[in-house]
């Protein structure tokens, strides 16, 4: 889930630190915990953060080579003011550590000349921030009113949900409908009229064109869900209020790329005393007497510790780090989670640009249904898929040598199933998607533009981010009722485990994990104040 402006924009003052110092091991240095432990040190208390990989930040990692720089993992930035607010808790400004450029348009977006659209005219549609500039946008691009007026309306929808999603789910730990309960406190007409609000039981699609039915326009509103990496079509309607969010705070663009964060971040640990060890591969979470007592690596070295928060994806961590112990075998018992999509990575080093591209840009499959259908009911790669292309050269001209690009494209794929063999699958797929960019973009001559290229498949993410079945965004949102929701960040089953990252609450996306390490460690902090460490 996506947090809300309004949250962000209340004034915010760091809580004191603590007189009861907990040593607490962060397992895995993705954003989420890197977030976390820069809250918890912040606050006083003594943080070992252990990473498997050389490096920090998980997926938000860089590949160079022959002049060309790609992020290899989340290229869009939202909500700088949940990345803000962890500099904030450190008495820091964000501004001293990171530049960011804002972007928009926010997107381009490429339509295949369809017999619904009639002509080859009007393929191309930028989405921008202000709601009447884009009334405007859809007014030429479809030719009369009611398009932009339903989106005008459609973003009155989201704001909405925006707001109750800030009431009840951000910026503490939920892990279900229960748990908003207790944050709404008593039962009261006004929580009667959020709940109801939500839409339960209506998808985000359905939503979407009950406003705007014109076919291209709702294809590009789905695509605000590809954040959470989900079906529109399963996804509840709640996940609207992603739309207003981006619209409000806006897309940014890190000066030194997404990888920009992770070493910003990693640069306020180590002032803030967190012991980072990278190389350090954690293979198992030791409990004893219902609480956590400590780390074992790889190496056969034991960490005792009072608490973990898991930076780990969720299901793995109870499954593989907790294996063997009463809390696993519950957790899998009662686990109803889906891994959602992984991809398909090209970092296609071009020995020129394409103008017609901005910094970030959509080109869309000619039936989002059957794309869809392909990717989360059938679990095979959409033979018309959706590609999104990252062009951020226009933006940073020193991620490739002089007029080259250093393109990232990203195509949606089902997790890994049985059977699915990448190596063997690649090759063609390529081609897929390199005939999609020609054909749909505009992109001539892409193959003989090409200098240097590496790809990244799901094979390749399950065993370099060891997420659940190489899903991109952990676990799926699908569910019109409960879909939303994620593993909570207080585990109530052990005490001293936290989780934090794409497959905890409140979900995948750059704000959403590092809003999820805050979660975690705020959560921890709270229980060390409320007396529950002794």
């Amino acid at each position: 889930m996506i947090a809300t402006q309004s949250a962000a924009n209340e004034p915010f003052a760091p809580a004191e630190k603590t007189s009861n110092p907990q040593h607490v091991v962060v397992v895995g240095g993705g954003l989420a915990g890197l977030s976390s432990a820069c809250v918890l040190a912040a606050r006083g208390h003594k943080v070992t953060l252990c990473d498997k990989n050389d490096w920090v930040g998980g997926k938000a990692a860089v590949h160079q080579t022959k002049g060309y720089r790609f992020d290899m993992g989340p290229t869009i930035l939202t909500l700088p003011s949940v990345l803000k607010r962890v500099f904030t808790e450190a008495g820091r400004k964000m501004e001293d550590y990171l530049e960011l450029v804002a972007l928009d348009p926010q997107w381009r977006c490429f339509f295949e000349a369809t017999p619904q659209s009639g002509t080859t005219e009007n393929t191309v549609l930028d989405l921008v921030a202000d709601v009447d500039q884009m009334k405007r946008h859809l007014r030429d691009f479809t030719g009369g009113e009611s398009t932009g007026q339903g989106y005008e309306s459609f973003i009155e929808r989201s704001k909405q949900l925006h707001g109750v999603s800030d009431r009840f789910f951000f910026w503490r730990s939920i892990g279900g409908l229960a748990d908003t309960m207790e944050v709404g406190g008593a039962f009261s007409a006004a929580v009667l009229k959020d709940v109801l609000s939500l839409k339960m039981g209506r998808s985000v699609a359905s939503i979407v064109r009950s406003h705007v039915p014109e076919h291209r326009v709702s294809q590009m509103m789905d695509h605000f869900t590809q954040y959470v990496g989900s079906s529109p079509y399963a996804s509840p309607a709640v996940l609207c209020s992603i739309a207003h969010m981006q619209t409000e705070e806006g897309i940014w663009y890190p000066i030194g790329g997404t990888r920009a964060v992770p070493e910003a971040l990693s640069k306020l640990a180590g002032e803030l005393g967190v012991d980072i060890r990278t190389g350090t591969d954690i293979l198992r979470i030791e409990t004893g007497g219902g609480s956590v007592s400590g780390v074992t690596t790889a190496g056969g070295e034991t960490i005792a510790c009072d608490a973990v928060v898991s930076n780990c994806d969720a299901v793995r961590t109870y499954r593989e780090l907790l294996s063997g112990t009463p809390e696993s075998t519950k957790f899998e018992k009662s686990n109803r989670y889906e891994a959602a999509c992984s991809g398909v990575v090209l970092y296609l080093g071009l020995n020129r640009r394409y103008e017609q591209l901005l910094h970030h840009n959509f080109v869309f499959s000619k039936d989002p249904e059957e794309e869809f259908d392909y990717i989360y009911k059938k679990g095979q790669p959409a033979p018309d898929p959706t590609a999104y292309v990252c062009a951020p050269a226009i933006s940073e001209p020193d991620v490739a040598p002089d007029g080259c690009e250093s393109l990232y494209i990203l195509v949606h794929t089902p997790y890994l199933r049985p059977g699915h063999d990448w190596k063997a699958m690649l090759p063609g797929y390529r081609d897929v998607i390199l005939d999609k960019l020609e054909r749909t973009a505009g992109m001539e001559g892409l193959r003989d533009a090409i200098v240097t290229e590496d790809s990244l498949t799901p094979e390749g993410i399950h065993n370099r981010y060891r997420v659940l079945n190489g899903a991109i965004y952990g676990l799926a949102s699908h569910g019109k009722f409960t879909g939303a929701f994620k593993p909570g960040n207080r585990r109530k089953d052990l005490h001293g485990l936290y989780l934090a990252g794409g497959a905890a609450h409140p979900g995948p996306g750059m704000p959403m994990v590092l809003m999820s390490g805050w979660i975690a460690a705020d959560s921890l902090d709270q229980d060390v104040t409320n007396g529950k460490f002794a």
